[in-house]
């Protein structure tokens, strides 16, 4: 079996479905690329049991058949070959051979039937949703999804997709993300994808692709398409946290400030936090400014920022890294922060609309 192909497509490939690749594994084949040559074109495949990747490419071939080849290998070979096209043989006892102008190199792969087939998603639903839409909702809530194995639903996010309006949601316990946008999807979709999914998804989206995102779904497994590049993977089961009702509908105090303020006064605080000392941060709201206060076994940090203030004075406690990743993950320049007293969840907003909507729940202080 033998194909010629572009090393830099070939490149690409390798290094998208590699991010499915285990370095591990208790089934050998599956620390491989699982290549399928067929008419004209190249399948590469990696799967790790949980999440799948597949692409194909371009290829002169003159057989058709499949083998499974080291994913290290593959790729450091591949990407250090001299030319611009790579001619790749196979022989009947599995050995690859690579040749590019003047360079040959060769090593053992594995045969194709030990590797497992991927999920078939059959009885699909489909929608599509602009890809750079689809990577900055992942980016803007990814952060907030639980690394807490006890409730595997939690460690996903929530695709729900009801009345024209897609919200993708993720929570811990301590904190909730929620990313909104408006959909042309004719059907409602209720369905969690794990967070490694949705992120290798992000991953493969690039800056300048203005292409839609495909995504199917059926009771079990999702499969995302970007720029021929599919992503499979399986679904968390179980009930999500009904996020609507962790919403405030009032406040008693909204705040507009400088993000960027707001977060080098915070970092400022982390330079005396660490793992053997812990506290909360002290915020205090009122007549136009914001207050923060910090004190550790390190040292101390008092600072104050301007800010817009409406509604009453509060004093309240929150863990630094907590609110920092959810600044972080905000867009704009400038963020409305809401309160409802002391101890009631802190509402992180856009200056206008609802795009999005972050929730972290306070400290209580120590007088």
């Amino acid at each position: 079996m033998r194909f010629i192909c572009e090393r830099d497509a070939l490149s690409e490939a390798i290094s998208n479905v590699s991010r499915a690749v285990p370095q591990k594994s208790t089934i050998q084949a599956l620390e491989g690329i699982k290549v399928r040559v067929a008419q004209n074109s190249v399948e590469l495949t990696g799967y790790n049991l949980e999440m799948g990747i597949r692409t194909s490419i371009i290829a002169n071939t003159t057989d058709e058949g499949e083998f499974v080849v080291n994913a290290r290998l593959f790729s450091e070979f591949v990407r250090k070959m001299p030319g611009d096209e790579v001619t790749i043989e196979i022989d009947e006892n599995n050995v690859i051979n690579l040749s590019s102008l003047a360079t040959e190199c060769s090593f053992s792969g594995i045969a194709a039937d030990e590797y497992p087939d991927l999920p078939v998603v059959d009885n699909q639903r489909s929608f599509s949703v602009k890809a750079v839409t689809l990577r900055s909702m992942i980016n803007m809530t990814s952060y907030a999804a639980s690394l807490n194995e006890s409730k595997p639903i939690l460690t996903g996010e929530l695709f729900d997709i009801e009345g024209g309006k897609f919200n993708l949601v993720a929570i811990d316990g301590f904190r909730l993300a929620i990313r909104c946008e408006l959909t042309e999807s004719k059907e409602d979709h209720h369905f969690v994808v794990p967070k490694k999914a949705v992120t290798e998804v992000s991953t493969l989206i690039k800056d300048d692709n203005d292409k839609n995102c495909t995504i199917c779904v059926n009771d079990r497994h999702i499969i995302f398409e970007v720029n021929n590049v599919f992503v499979i993977s399986r679904l968390l089961e179980g009930a999500f946290h009904n996020y609507k009702l962790s919403i405030p509908t009032s406040h008693k105090t909204e705040v507009i400030v400088s993000k960027k303020e707001f977060m080098t006064s915070l970092e400022r605080c982390s330079l005396i936090i660490d793992d053997k000392n812990k506290s909360p941060i002290r915020c205090e709201v009122d007549n136009g400014v914001i207050k923060i206060s910090c004190r550790t076994g390190i040292g101390r940090v008092n600072d104050a920022i301007s800010a817009d203030i409406s509604g009453e004075p509060v004093t309240i406690g929150f863990n630094n890294k907590l609110i920092l990743e959810a600044l972080r993950a905000a867009e704009g320049d400038k963020v409305r922060v809401r309160f409802n007293g002391a101890m009631k969840v802190i509402e992180i907003l856009p200056l206008e609309g609802e795009s999005y909507i972050f929730l972290v729940m306070p400290i209580q202080l120590r007088n």
